[in-house]
């Protein structure tokens, strides 16, 4: 077994592809397949069934990706200590963070950690919770930014920031002369929401089990759903409906008020908890040590801090 063959199997699992795979590594296909069948001989078993367009890793083979990750990670850090360029902050730090999160956080965010790191750039990924797992999990992130629950043996999860959630409503819906609102008082609304696969959807539906289905539809009809919260808020400027937003992302500020009216959600205020994850085998634990700083550190005024 050799650290060339572990680096192989990382980019099959990772590329799902033999052909890509063997581009990401700068080698040829055959060179590639070969070494993978000489590991795959070596333990005696699998470790990706092969068939149709996609290769996809056997229960052991993902367990094997996984450690050979967390090996590839430690000769990397070994590497960088031989070269005396252990520092943590120099050097690309890859990030990834939901739909819901990184556009409001990372404004604030990257000149805060510019400050402190300068030579410690971001590559910036946005996804779907599911998908960052994947990849972080895989070593092509380093760290992600997400809405707990959030768990996966060999991550480590930091809670960062609790953010309630708020109402929008149009502004001359009856509904917002109130100052504080029921999220029971939505149920009967037009409730605008983000389409499925967004965790933020399922937390609002989780909290309010009224706002489940839409007031007046049929059977098995769902929610009117926007692609993202900028697009949620656009449609109740232009009084199509309701919708809740975390705080962060309400953006009263963007309309005037004869056309958005933002108010507080009733105790309990339904929120979100807002975490980094990263795995534990990462080298540079300095590099999330000052990322997790800089979040904390970055003013957002709605939120209350863990």
């Amino acid at each position: 077994m050799t650290l060339t063959e572990l680096r192989y199997v990382v980019a099959l699992a990772r590329e799902r592809h033999f052909g890509r795979a063997a581009a990401s590594s700068f080698v040829s296909q055959p060179t590639l397949s070969v070494a993978v069948k000489k590991l795959e001989d070596e333990l005696g078993t699998p470790l990706f069934e092969r068939g149709g367009a996609e290769v996809t890793p056997t229960p052991l083979g993902e367990q094997v990706v996984e450690y050979a990750q967390a090996i590839l990670e430690q000769v990397e850090g070994i590497r960088n200590l031989a070269r005396g360029h252990a520092d943590p902050l120099q050097g690309v730090l890859r990030l990834g963070a939901i739909y819901t999160v990184g556009p409001y956080l990372l404004p604030q965010l990257i000149p805060n950690l510019h400050d402190t790191a300068p030579l410690m750039p971001l590559l910036i990924e946005e996804g779907f919770t599911a998908d960052l797992r994947r990849r972080l999990k895989q070593g092509e992130l380093d760290a992600i930014i997400v809405a707990l629950p959030f768990d996966e043996p060999g991550v480590t999860v930091r809670p960062l920031y609790e953010e309630p959630f708020v109402a929008l409503l149009p502004s001359a819906h009856p509904l917002s002369a109130q100052s504080q609102l029921p999220l029971e008082a939505l149920a009967g609304e037009d409730l605008l929401l983000l389409g499925p696969g967004h965790c933020l959807r399922d937390q609002i539906l989780t909290a309010c089990p009224a706002c489940a289905r839409p007031s007046g539809s049929a059977q098995g009809e769902s929610h009117l759903a926007g692609s993202s919260l900028e697009t949620l808020r656009h449609m109740v400027a232009s009084g199509l409906g309701v919708t809740i937003l975390p705080c962060t992302a309400a953006g009263a500020e963007r309309y005037a008020d004869r056309l958005i009216a933002v108010r507080r959600l009733s105790d309990p205020v339904p929120h979100r908890r807002v975490a980094l994850a990263w795995r534990s085998s990462f080298p540079r634990p300095g590099a999330i040590e000052v990322l997790t700083r800089a979040i904390l550190d970055t003013p957002m005024s709605c939120v209350e801090l863990c």
